[in-house]
């Protein structure tokens, strides 16, 4: 998906500014995640054949910036709605007497 792809290739290069002001080399944040060079330098790109376990991986080995992941979907309005909409009405039982 294009806006997908868009998104991605601007997460990579957040990762990868993030890493150079930091003046940490690609080699070490590769260790670091415990990934291979060429899988940074694929997160760095944008790649969505990368998992996203990767991704919070250097996310993490650059100070714990893999927090951020925890506002995916925090405030999801429109899915709250929908299920507010499927929600069932409780009917009560009638009253003693009023059969």
């Amino acid at each position: 998906m294009p806006k997908t792809r868009e998104i991605l290739e601007q997460m990579g290069e957040q990762i990868k500014l993030a890493r150079l002001r930091r003046k940490l080399s690609a080699q070490l944040i590769a260790e670091r995640a415990g990934i291979s060079r060429q899988t940074l330098n694929a997160i760095e790109k944008g790649s969505s054949t990368v998992a996203i376990g990767s991704y919070a991986a250097v996310l993490h080995a650059l100070n714990n910036l893999d927090t951020d992941f925890l506002l995916v979907a925090k405030d999801d309005e429109f899915g709250r709605k929908l299920q507010d909409l499927e929600l069932p009405t409780r009917k009560r039982a009638p009253k003693k007497g009023k059969l």
